[in-house]
């Protein structure tokens, strides 16, 4: 436990803050921050020329993407956001932070999950979940941690010397509650064996909790924690308090209560219930207001002094990101409108609004929360405002060229994949015009992306020159106050100022508050299977097919291909019937996927020939010209496991696959009887028979069976390629 010194100097107590650690946490964000950044111009590079996926199993946009986004969120904005509140925290209560030792144990833990995500996710070792891609003995960790964090916090509010909790400490809250509700229920899961596990849920039900939680970790993770450090580094860096208690205190309760509701906007035009779709987009809608209100709260605090923001890099770090926290939490309620969002869904749209918010919000606010709180750690001066000055143009200037291109791209691809002439046919038929025709934009998203990192490479530098000319001797500098006792609840300051003394009852109300909207949308879909019309014709996959879905998951094929055809009328020329909600009821996890740089596939099943799925895999060019698909090579070399099919078969039927003992038993047998059948077609068309027990043949098992069960006629296929 942390060493405190109690003096009987007129009631006063003397203490120190934990700031070692705090700087532990500022070193990680900038090295995990850099890692995170080159990670994402490397997979905007990839798109732009396929080449660059080196023809290896680690270097391919499917296995690199997930790194990227755990990356920047997790390791990048999770270290900024730890650094910032252990920071803050401390002095906004008045005190140590409760324990040294689970300080330490949270920042070494943390950084070993993050250790643990950049070894498995490039080897393939994926739940293919989005943001939440660990697989079962990193998320127990990811639990574990968060538990160890939540604990010393809230065991410092306890011992806290300062009454009432200020605005800042109500967002962490919010965010240490919030998160752990959301990752330990997404993540319940059935291991197979060491990192290899099959989600609990499945189909519709996998994908409604998927974006509850895939929604509300940009929520609770990239927005919450970042609002307590703007309401802390904002008044702190301008030296005035916050515009308004009042609205802040609006902001606060509406958009907890708002947000946790508005997941299902990721899920419209899906076989999600329609209740819960128009729930979603009305809740989506109605975050606009206190979205803006925390965006209003904090410019407003910054009123009369634009031109100290002009001149200064940190308020105009600060200003900056609290403006596009405003832009991008306008475009969030405008894509979930569903006329918007059957335009801009599985778009490249998506992509720059995300990008908007974690570039524009997070990576601003975290730049000027570093130059704020570095050169108070190490008591010194910043190196170089010129240095900071650079950074900021070239983040800024980098940003707005990928929006920009995103957009174009974005709103390219909606336009063209839903042209249909005078004739009632699709303009543009093949899927790869739609490609060919955004690459320009995607080459300057990778230049603006780049601009990015290297601006954020100089913040490094300069970080780096203003420690090294730190004085050698660092004292720990002691802080007198009154102890808590000194301090009672202002019974005059109303009913919410009552509140604020009273951090047990303000975390069960916040807690209650996120609570609603979760078990409101989420119980009536997880306790009854009502709304999935079952049908007999939909049957598990075969051992194979299981096989070669898992090969599908580990390569990340969902992150450029979608398996859900929506009701719209170009959808189902360009890829068949509009998919039903039993079709999805044995596919763990869930294959939707957010979107679609390649086609989608729910449809593909029997639509090509073994062969031209053998080939495609091996070079895509080959059967698609113009494709920007990387190669696969390596399937073709990789055995299939069959010793583990009856571990998998036997975890699938206890989470309700009716797979029969013999199934299971005979798992390895029926496998290779299938794969002969495929075989010999392949071997009819010229491959090698010693092929038959290599991943590839797998693949193709799988891809042949999307779609069919409930075809009308079997050899029903989309009308074109």
């Amino acid at each position: 436990m942390s060493t405190e010194t109690n003096v009987q100097e007129q009631g006063y107590e003397t203490f120190s803050y934990d700031d070692r650690l705090t700087k532990m946490f500022v070193i990680a964000t900038m090295l995990w921050g850099v890692i995170a950044l080159f990670l994402g111009v490397w997979i905007a590079f990839e798109l732009a020329s396929w080449k660059l996926n080196l023809n290896l199993p680690w270097f391919t946009f499917g296995r690199l993407r997930p790194l990227h986004t755990n990356a920047a969120i997790f390791a990048f904005v999770g270290n900024a956001i730890f650094a910032g509140v252990y920071y803050s925290t401390q002095r906004l209560l008045k005190t140590r932070m409760a324990s040294d030792i689970l300080g330490k144990i949270h920042f070494w833990g943390w950084q070993l999950i993050i250790v643990g995500a950049a070894v498995t996710l490039p080897l393939g070792i994926s739940s293919a979940k989005e943001y939440a891609e660990l697989e079962w003995p990193l998320d127990i960790l990811v639990a574990l941690i968060w538990v160890t964090f939540g604990v010393n916090f809230f065991l410092t509010l306890k011992q806290r010397r300062e009454r009432h909790i200020y605005v800042a400490i109500w967002f962490y809250i919010a965010t240490i509650i919030t998160v752990a509700v959301l990752y330990v229920v997404n993540n319940l899961a059935l291991p197979v064996g060491f990192m290899k596990s099959y989600s609990a849920f499945a189909g519709v039900q996998d994908a409604l909790v998927q974006w509850w939680y895939g929604h509300n970790a940009v929520a609770f993770f990239l927005t919450t924690p970042f609002l307590g450090l703007m309401y802390y580094y904002v008044p702190k860096a301008i030296n005035r308090p916050v515009y308004s208690y009042r609205l802040s205190i609006i902001h606060f309760w509406s958009l907890i209560f708002v947000y946790i509701w508005a997941g299902p906007h990721h899920l419209l035009y899906s076989t999600l219930p329609e209740w819960v779709q128009t729930l979603g987009m009305a809740f989506s809608v109605a975050l606009w207001a206190p979205s803006w209100g925390g965006m209003i709260n904090g410019l407003l605090t910054l009123r009369g002094a634009w031109d100290r923001v002009r001149k200064e890099p940190i308020l105009k770090f600060l200003a900056t990101g609290v403006t596009f926290y405003g832009m991008s939490t306008f475009e969030g309620p405008l894509l979930s409108i569903k006329s918007v969002n059957s335009l801009a869904h599985f778009t490249d749209w998506i992509v720059g609004h995300v990008h908007s918010g974690t570039i524009g919000w997070n990576y601003m606010m975290t730049s000027g929360m570093l130059y704020f709180m570095v050169p108070k750690l190490w008591n010194t001066k910043l190196y170089s405002n010129r240095l900071a000055n650079i950074q900021f143009w070239s983040a800024t200037i980098g940003l707005l060229l990928y929006i920009m291109s995103m957009w174009t791209a974005g709103i390219t691809q909606g336009l063209m994949w839903r042209a249909i002439d005078e004739t009632g046919k699709l303009v543009y038929p093949n899927f790869v015009e739609t490609v060919v025709k955004i690459l320009p934009m995607y080459w300057v998203r990778a230049f603006g992306g780049t601009l990015v990192l290297f601006g954020f490479v100089v913040l490094v530098y300069n970080v780096y020159k203003t420690i090294k000319n730190a004085p050698k001797e660092q004292q720990e500098e002691t802080f007198k106050a009154l102890p808590l006792s000194a301090n009672p609840i202002d019974a005059h300051g109303g009913s919410h100022r009552k509140l604020e003394g009273l951090p047990l009852y303000f975390s069960v109300l916040a807690f209650l508050a996120i609570l609603v909207g979760s078990v409101i949308e989420l119980i009536p879909s997880l306790v009854s299977n009502q709304f999935i019309v079952k049908d007999s014709r939909v049957r598990p996959y075969s051992a194979l097919e299981v096989a070669g879905r898992d090969v599908y998951v580990r390569e990340g094929c969902y992150t450029c291909h979608s398996q859900l055809v929506r009701p719209m009328a170009a959808e189902q020329l360009r890829y068949g019937r509009v998919s039903e909600a039993a079709e999805y009821v044995y596919d763990r996890p869930f294959q939707w996927g957010s979107r679609r740089i390649g086609p989608d596939l729910h449809r593909v099943g029997k639509k090509y020939s073994h062969m031209w799925h053998y080939r495609h895999m091996l070079n895509p060019r080959d059967v698609t010209p113009g494709s920007i698909m990387p190669n696969y090579p390596w399937l073709y070399k990789n055995k299939v496991k069959f010793g583990v099919l009856p571990k998998k078969l036997s975890v699938l039927a206890a989470l309700g696959a009716p797979y029969s003992e013999e199934e299971i038993n005979r798992a390895p047998e029926l496998a290779k009887m299938q794969a002969k059948t495929i075989m010999d077609e392949l071997v009819a068309d010229g491959v090698p028979a010693k092929m038959a027990d290599k991943e590839i043949v797998a693949l193709i098992a799988y891809l042949q069976r999307l779609g069919i069960d409930m075809a009308e006629d079997k050899d029903e296929v989309a009308s074109t390629k």
